[in-house]
C-alpha cells in the first residue's frame, strides 16, 4: 500500500495479513455484568425512599412516627453514609483489590434490607439506611476502576454504562414494587437481589494492573489471557501495563513523596480536578432530589396523572436512555453525550420551573397537568445520556494509575457528599425560593456545567488508560505519524 505524503514522495507500508483485531469477548461482558448486577443495588437503595416513605408515614405502630423531617433524614442518611464508604473504599481497592472490594459490600447489602425489613423502630431504618449507604460508596468507587482496567479500549464505553444500566434497573424495579409492596417487603426484594452478584463475583478474576502493582506478572498474564480470550495474543498490551508501572517505580525511587504530593502534581491534579468537577455538576444539576422525591414533586404540582404511573414512567425512560447512551458513546464519545445532556437537562428545568413560578401566582394550571411529567421525562433522558453515566465511566478512565485509589476515593467521596447535600436541603431550599426558583438554580448550575465540559474535560473515545494517563503529562516528542500508523481495531 502507498501513501502519497507529496508529488514526489511516497511510502510503502506492509499492513499484515492476518493481524489481529480486537474482540469484544464473551468474557469480558460477563465481567462486566457481574459487577454491573452490584450496581442494581445502589439504583434500588437511592430510590428505595420515594415509594416506601408514603407507606412509612401511614404506620400506626406506637413509637415509629416518621414526620417531615424525619423523612428527609430517612432520605439523605444513605448518600450521607455513602460519603463514608467512598473514603474507606480506596485504600480497599488498593490493599485487598478490585474484586474482593466489590465482593466485600454483598453482605452488608443483604444485611442492611433485612434490619430494615425487621424493624421495629424509626432508628433500626436509619441504621439499615447507614449500613446500605456506606456499601453504596464503596461500590460506586470500585465499579467504575474495576471496568475501566478490565475492558478494552474500543468498548470501555459501551460496556463501561453497563452499571449504570443496571442501576437504573434498581430503580425502575423499586418504582414498579412500590406500587404494590410496603417500605417492609420493598426492604425484603432489595435483600434478595445482591445474591446473583455474589455468586457471579467469584467466576470473575482481579483486574491485570492490579496484579501488576502487586508484583504478580504471572496472576496478571492469566487475568488479561481470561478477559481477551485463550486466542488473543496479550503480549503487546501486557508490556505497556508492565511500562507504566516500571516507570511509576522509577518516579518513586527518584524521590518518596507522600500521597497528598503525588495528588498535587499537575499531572495528577488535572484529571482529579476534572473527575471532580463532574461529579459537581452531576449531582447539583437535582437529579437525585428528582429520584428521592419524584412521588412529591407530582403531588405537589398538582398533576393531572396518576403519581405512582408518572413515577414508573420516569423509571423506565431511565432505564431505556441509558442502553441508548450506551450504544452511541464509543461512535459519538463521550463530550458530544455530555453537551447533549446539558442541553435538555436546562431546557427542561428552566420550564419545570416555569410550571411552578405560574402556579405560585394562583393561576390555575390544571390544563398543564401534563407538564411536570414531560419535563421530567425530558430531563432524565438528558441526564441517562450524559450527565448520568459519564462522570462515572471517566473516573475510571482519566485517573492515573498511580494515585487511582486515592483519587477515586475522593472524587467518589464528594460526589456523594453533593448528594447529601442536594437531598437533604432540597425541600429546605424550595421553602426558601420556591419549587420555581430549586429548578432554575439547578438549571443555572447545568448551563455552568456546560461550559465546564467544553474548556476542561478532553475525549477519552478509542484511547487506553495508558494514552489518557501519557496525554496528561503534557507535550512530548512526537513520533512520525507514518511510523505509528497501526490498523485501526475492530470493536464489537
Amino acid at each position: 500500500m502507498k501513501i502519497l505524503l507529496r508529488a514526489d514522495t511516497y511510502v510503502d507500508i506492509e499492513l499484515p495479513v492476518n493481524s489481529p483485531v480486537a474482540k469484544c469477548t464473551i468474557t469480558q461482558i460477563l465481567a462486566a455484568l457481574s459487577v454491573s448486577l452490584g450496581s442494581m443495588q445502589v439504583g434500588y437503595a437511592s430510590s428505595y425512599t420515594s415509594p416506601a416513605l408514603v407507606s412509612m408515614r401511614d404506620n400506626t405502630t406506637a413509637g415509629f412516627e416518621v414526620t417531615k423531617q424525619m423523612s428527609m433524614w430517612i432520605g439523605s442518611l444513605m448518600p450521607l453514609s455513602a460519603l463514608v464508604g467512598g473514603i474507606a473504599g480506596g485504600p480497599l481497592i488498593e490493599y485487598i483489590g478490585r474484586k474482593k472490594t466489590i465482593l466485600a459490600t454483598a453482605l452488608p447489602f443483604i444485611g442492611a434490607w433485612v434490619l430494615i425489613a425487621m424493624a421495629e423502630n424509626v432508628p433500626m431504618v436509619l441504621a439499615g439506611r447507614a449500613i446500605s449507604g456506606f456499601a453504596v460508596g464503596i461500590a460506586s468507587l470500585a465499579l467504575p476502576v474495576y471496568l475501566g482496567e478490565t475492558i478494552q479500549a474500543e468498548v470501555r464505553g459501551t460496556l463501561g454504562l453497563m452499571p449504570t444500566a443496571f442501576g437504573n434497573t434498581g430503580i425502575l424495579l423499586c418504582f414498579i414494587a412500590g406500587m404494590y409492596l410496603d417500605w417492609r417487603n420493598l426492604a425484603l426484594v432489595g435483600a434478595i437481589l445482591p445474591l446473583p452478584f455474589l455468586i457471579l463475583m467469584f467466576v470473575i478474576p482481579e483486574t491485570p494492573r492490579w496484579y501488576i502493582s502487586k508484583g504478580k506478572t504471572k496472576m496478571s498474564r492469566k487475568s488479561l489471557q481470561w478477559l481477551r480470550g485463550k486466542d488473543a495474543d496479550i503480549t503487546d498490551e501486557l508490556s505497556l501495563i508492565e511500562k507504566m508501572h516500571q516507570e511509576y517505580l522509577d518516579s518513586e525511587k527518584n524521590g518518596s513523596q507522600s500521597t497528598i504530593s503525588e495528588l498535587l502534581k499537575s499531572k495528577h491534579l488535572n484529571p482529579l480536578l476534572i473527575s471532580l468537577g463532574l461529579m459537581l455538576f452531576q449531582q447539583m444539576s437535582g437529579i437525585n432530589a428528582v429520584i428521592f422525591y419524584t412521588v412529591q414533586i407530582f403531588q405537589d404540582a398538582g398533576s393531572t396523572i396518576d403519581k405512582n404511573l408518572s413515577t414508573i414512567i420516569i423509571g423506565i425512560v431511565n432505564f431505556i436512555s441509558t442502553f441508548v447512551a450506551a450504544s452511541v458513546i464509543d461512535k459519538l464519545g463521550r463530550k458530544m453525550l455530555l453537551y447533549i445532556s446539558a442541553v435538555m437537562m436546562a431546557l427542561t428545568l428552566f420550564s419545570l420551573g416555569g410550571f411552578f413560578y405560574v402556579k405560585s401566582l394562583d393561576v390555575d394550571v390544571t390544563a398543564f397537568g401534563w407538564l411536570p411529567l414531560v419535563s421530567l421525562i425530558v430531563y432524565v433522558i438528558g441526564f441517562s445520556l450524559g450527565f448520568g453515566p459519564i462522570p462515572w465511566l471517566m473516573m475510571g478512565e482519566i485517573l492515573p494509575a498511580q494515585i487511582r485509589g486515592s483519587a477515586a476515593s475522593i472524587a467518589t467521596s464528594f460526589n456523594w457528599m453533593c448528594t447529601f447535600i442536594v437531598t437533604k436541603t432540597f425541600e429546605d431550599v424550595i421553602a426558601v425560593i420556591g419549587a420555581h426558583g430549586t429548578f432554575w438554580l439547578f438549571g443555572i448550575i447545568v448551563v455552568v456545567g456546560l461550559v465546564f465540559v467544553i474548556v476542561s474535560v478532553p475525549e477519552t473515545r478509542g484511547r487506553s488508560l495508558e494514552e489518557i494517563e501519557k496525554g496528561f503529562r503534557g507535550p512530548t516528542r512526537r513520533m512520525s505519524a507514518v511510523a505509528n500508523m497501526k490498523p485501526t481495531p475492530m470493536s464489537c
